[in-house]
């Protein structure tokens, strides 16, 4: 499995972060999110200097988190500030705990999960979008790795099998021109000559029918994107912000983004259900695959040039793993041929 440390990760949805601590695993480490005296997220790891219990199961007391067995306090820097009973200074390397970078962004609680630097680049930003579109936010568990669930999601083939009905799957088929251009950061597809996809989600996208623009996207370290626009009439975006919480485990922050001739409100009640019915298939295989990953004792993998973008997510994981991260700049385009 891949591991890129150095980055910044959705830990958990702004609301989700009140008055009491909360626990997060993020790449199998455990941390706690608490909000200090100035209500800023805090993120230290969830093990106290002195008996090694879970902080998430103490209290914040005055901006400070306080461990529930001795009552030891920690501030969002992770120093201790207060042993009850002790007379002497609290304060003390031993007793510190590390701390994890943290931000507040776009309704996120953000975590870099280098403990105790201060990041040089901000946390991943959605797209500035006019209030003309209607946003949908998820949150979802699958049961797969960060590299499987990122694949999955910005991976066209499956979806004429797996969502057939929903999306893809019937009709006649289409030969298309795939532009799969690879930068320093990221990778994307552009598909061209592609129809209304058949299915409940192309009726959505483009009632009328029509040739849509098409782009799937990946940016490090965990986001994926979706995108289909037909003219200045219907535009979807779909933004997967993946948190891998454990090798086979990762939590995906979705947005649904859209624009369409008619109101959004009245679309929004068949988007939420359609899109956790396509969730939930995905799901459901995606547990099936790391099940018998796990039986058969590890990755077999086989791919084909059509397996557009997997591999080249495997890569650029890899090289930010390895700290080897290019500049933006593009760096390679090819075309291949693919029919749906």
């Amino acid at each position: 499995m891949a591991a890129v440390r150095r980055a910044w990760y959705v830990a958990a949805e702004s609301r989700e972060l009140g008055d009491k601590p909360l626990a997060a695993t993020l790449l199998g480490q455990p941390l706690v999110l608490f909000r200090d005296g100035g209500r800023q997220a805090s993120a230290l790891l969830d093990r106290c200097a002195h008996r090694n219990v879970p902080l998430s199961l103490g209290e914040v007391t005055s901006g400070q988190l306080q461990c529930g067995y001795h009552g030891w306090r920690y501030d969002g820097s992770g120093i201790c500030r207060h042993i009850p009973g002790l007379c002497g200074e609290s304060e003390g390397p031993a007793r510190r705990v590390p701390s994890f970078p943290c931000k507040e962004s776009q309704g996120y609680v953000w975590v870099w999960m280098d403990p105790d630097v201060e990041p040089d680049v901000e946390p991943w930003s959605l797209p500035e979008l006019s209030p003309r579109y209607t946003r949908v936010r998820k949150t979802v568990m699958f049961p797969g790795s960060v590299h499987a669930t990122l694949e999955n999601a910005l991976d066209v083939p499956h979806t004429a099998f797996l969502h057939k009905g929903y999306f893809r799957g019937s009709g006649a088929s289409h030969e298309l021109e795939v532009v799969v251009r690879r930068y320093g950061d990221r990778v994307e597809a552009q598909y061209i000559g592609e129809p209304r996809p058949s299915g409940l989600a192309g009726l959505l996208l483009a009632p009328g029918g029509g040739i849509v623009e098409h782009y799937d996207r990946f940016f490090l370290p965990s986001v994926g994107q979706v995108e289909y626009r037909l003219g200045e009439r219907s535009h979807f975006l779909v933004t997967s912000i993946c948190t891998p919480v454990t090798d086979f485990e990762t939590r995906v922050y979705a947005e649904v983004a859209f624009r369409l001739p008619f109101p959004g409100w009245l679309v929004r009640p068949f988007i939420q259900p359609l899109a956790l019915r396509i969730f939930e298939q995905d799901r459901v295989m995606l547990q099936a695959q790391t099940e018998h990953i796990e039986r058969f004792g590890g990755e077999q993998f086989v791919s084909t040039e059509i397996d557009v973008l997997g591999g080249a997510i495997w890569r650029l994981l890899r090289a930010a793993e390895r700290g080897e991260v290019q500049e933006s700049d593009e760096l390679e385009e090819r075309r291949l041929k693919l029919r749906t």
